[in-house]
């Protein structure tokens, strides 16, 4: 009985740090509203994405100690070390961009969104004016080609998209 109770509990813990992974379920669910990049203007919202630094892990065959060579031979014998070393091929990104704020994120806009992506074909779902899994998955597929690899709807795109007022330059 307490395997069983453990082999339970070993579940449970195991897909609670599934479902705490950020591709695990719906992709970039928090902006990140507490906190915005430095410079911003009050009363704006901000989201951000993270990516992570590629680390490669290199191999090295080290020569400790020549052997004799005898006359004649090409072997390259003695004795190696292996020296294995982490090195980061790309660093860190972090990338702030601007939001629509959550006051504006209403079922009419969200609905308006999805009608908008789908008509563009990235959105495949019915209307429901919900900020789902489908819609967030079709904003990331719209967002990727402009370089920004998030499920959290950019200001830039929304104005793309026809969505929100783009701001007049008057001359």
């Amino acid at each position: 009985m307490i395997s069983r109770t453990l082999s339970t509990l070993a579940i449970i813990a195991l897909a609670a740090c599934d479902a705490a992974r950020p591709d695990a379920g719906e992709p970039d669910l928090a902006q990140t509203l507490a906190e915005a990049p430095p410079g911003a203007a009050p009363g704006t919202c901000w989201g951000k994405r993270v990516t992570p630094a590629v680390i490669q892990t290199v191999t090295d065959q080290v020569l400790v100690q020549p052997a004799d060579v005898q006359p004649g031979s090409d072997a390259a014998t003695g004795i190696y070390r292996t020296e294995t070393h982490q090195a980061i091929v790309q660093e860190r990104k972090l990338t702030w961009f601007e939001t629509p704020c959550p006051a504006d994120l209403t079922p009419d806009f969200v609905s308006s969104l999805q009608r908008a992506l789908q008509a563009r074909e990235f959105y495949r779902g019915a209307i429901t004016g919900e900020m789902d899994t489908r819609t967030r998955a079709a904003i990331r597929r719209y967002q990727q080609p402009d370089g920004l690899d998030s499920g959290i709807l950019s200001l830039t795109s929304a104005r793309k998209l026809g969505l929100v007022a783009v701001e007049r330059l008057d001359a």
